[in-house]
Formats: structure tokens, sequence, C-alpha cells
């Protein structure tokens, strides 16, 4: 066995080990993985702050406090909203109930045969009285972790800490640059290096594209609720529009807040079908023409490339892997690109 095969096999050994140690970590690794993403995002910004004389832990702090409040003022914007489109569906829920008893019921009746009886007090008091309870869900939390809810108790553990994993990860992140440089063996060095920068490149192009995403479709659902008429289109269609970077999330709180707005407010159900169809188109463009256009040009990667990398990674990893696919597939890019040279120039192709 010659010696460079012999180095080949010991690093395919050595990526072996840690993909097997990852498998057997991934329950603990999600707070890791989502601390590492945004610090590769904010890390930018940091230096910049670091180049300017800021001492490197109030930079970080002053980044993390700017990124937390800015979560913080959509949970500020959205709670709030949706308790008050709650308790006004609430005060018109007698009328929505009449109105499926005069026209829903003998619908169903007539063509499927299908007979219904709404009670509407049982069905108010129902709805009230667990509305009224949700003030008590917290109350309920502790001993429900008490039992045994290990599964909640992880989540929590998981959002208490990650903010320190930024917090570390921010700080070192030249440390850690520097140390992650110096393992990479030399004679590999400046193709890694290139491979690397091309990497940063395509993800830095991936960020400013899903940012340009999030405001075309913050515009597009603004002003298609605005156009139905909804009295909530501007909150709405801005938290649907910068949610679509969560994959089902965005489209899903935007659809059930535009939902509760269209029923509490319009009294022709034709109105509520206006409101949903604007969701509908709103996915239909995003999926199929803007996020190939603005995300996969950038980054490289054919519309039906976009498309197919969105399916495989959501069938394979689950909703995390959707998050990532894209990110994902212009890393891969990279690689197969130099893959394609070393074939090019290889032995085996000039055969």
């Amino acid at each position: 066995m010659t010696l460079e095969r012999f180095a080949a096999l010991q690093w395919f050994a050595i990526a072996a080990l840690l993909a097997w140690l990852i498998y057997l970590l991934a329950p603990i690794l999600t707070p890791f993985v989502a601390a590492g993403v945004l610090a590769y995002i904010c890390a930018p910004l940091v230096n910049r702050l670091s180049d300017w004389k800021w001492p490197r832990t109030l930079a970080v702090l002053t980044v993390m406090v700017v990124l937390f409040g800015l979560l913080l003022l959509l949970m500020l914007l959205l709670l709030p909203m949706l308790q008050q489109e709650i308790q006004t569906f609430m005060t018109r829920l007698p009328q929505l109930i009449d109105a499926l008893q005069l026209r829903l019921v003998p619908y169903l009746q007539q063509h499927f045969g299908i007979q219904l009886q709404l009670d509407r007090a049982a069905l108010h008091d129902l709805l009230a009285s667990h509305w009224q309870s949700a003030g008590g869900v917290a109350g309920k939390v502790l001993p429900w972790l008490g039992g045994g809810s290990a599964a909640l108790l992880g989540m929590l553990v998981n959002l208490v800490l990650m903010p320190v994993v930024l917090f570390y990860l921010l700080r070192d992140w030249p440390q850690l640059m520097q140390r992650i440089d110096e393992v990479v063996p030399r004679h590999w060095h400046e193709k890694v290096m290139q491979i690397t920068g091309e990497v940063d490149s395509v993800l830095a192009e991936f960020l400013r594209g899903q940012i340009s995403v999030m405001l075309l479709m913050s515009a597009f659902y603004v002003i298609g609720l605005w156009l139905a008429g909804l009295q909530f289109a501007l909150p709405i269609g801005v938290v649907a529009g910068m949610l679509v970077f969560i994959p089902y999330i965005g489209m899903i709180t935007g659809l059930t807040l535009a939902t509760l707005a269209a029923f509490s407010q319009f009294s022709a159900f034709g109105s509520v079908l206006v409101v949903w169809a604007v969701f509908g188109a709103g996915q239909l463009l995003e999926g199929m023409v803007v996020t190939p256009w603005l995300v996969g040009e950038r980054i490289g990667l054919h519309p039906l490339a976009v498309i197919f990398a969105l399916l495989a990674f959501g069938q394979l990893f689950g909703f995390f892997g959707v998050l990532l696919a894209l990110p994902l597939s212009a890393m891969l890019l990279v690689g197969l690109r130099h893959a394609r040279e070393w074939y090019l120039s290889s032995e085996l192709y000039r055969q």
C-alpha cells in the first residue's frame, strides 16, 4: 500500500468516526447547530465592530441584544394581535354558527345526506371555556414536566442553552477559525482555503437572496390582503413575509392570523376564500418563482435543482432539512465543481 493511499484511508476513517459521533449525538446538537448558524451570520458584524475598536465582548453582547430584541419585537407584534383577533372571533362566533346553520347544514343534508346539528350555546361555551383557561397553562406545565415530559424539558433547555453557545461562539470566533486552519494538512491547505472561500461566497449570496425573498413576499402579502379588504393587512402580511425563511411556519402563521381576522371582519364566506386565495398564490409564487429566481440563481442552482433540493432534504431530514436545503445544496455544489475538475484532469477520464 502506498503512502498516499494509507493517508487517504486514515482520513476516510476519521470522517467515518465523525459521522458516527454526529449520529449518536444528534439529539443534543440542535442548540449548537442553531447557534452555529446564527454565529456565522452575525460574526461579520461583530468583526466590524471589533475593527472599530469595540471590545469583543461588548460587540457580541450588542449584536445579541439587537438580534433577540428584533425577535421580541416580532412576538410583541404577533401576540397582542392574535389575542385581539381571537376575542373578536369569539364575539362573532354566534353569528358564524347561525350562518352555518342556515347555509352549510341544509347543503350537506341535501347533497350528501349528512345530518349535522350545531348547538350554538354548547359550541360557544366550549370555546370560551378553553380560551379563558389558557391563562392557566403555565401552572399546568410544571407538574407535567415533573411527570416525565422529557421532550418539553429538552426544548426548554435548548432555548436556554442556545444564547449561551451563541455568545461563546461569537466571542471566540477568530480563535476557532485559527484553530481549524491549523489542523488542515499543509499540502491541502491552499485547496481547502479556496473551497472554503467559494462556500463562504455562496452562503453570503444565499443570505442576500433570502432577505430579498422575505422583503418581496412581505410586499406581496400586504398588497394582496389589502386588496382583499382585510383590516390587519399590514402586520399580517409583514409577519407572513418575514417568516418565509422558516418552511411551513411562515405560511401557517400568516394563514391562521388572516383567517381569524377574516372571520372576525367579513360576514360573507366568499371574502374569506379571497384571503385564502392570496396565501395560496403566495405559496406558489414563493416556491416556484421567487425562491428559485432570487436564491437559486445567486447560488448557482437551477430552479429545478432548488425545488428538488427542498423536496429531497425535507424527505431525508424533515423540517430542519427543508430549512437548510439550499445552503447545504450550495455547499455540495461547490464540492461537485471541484470534483468534476479533478475527474476531468484524472487518468481515469483521459483513458
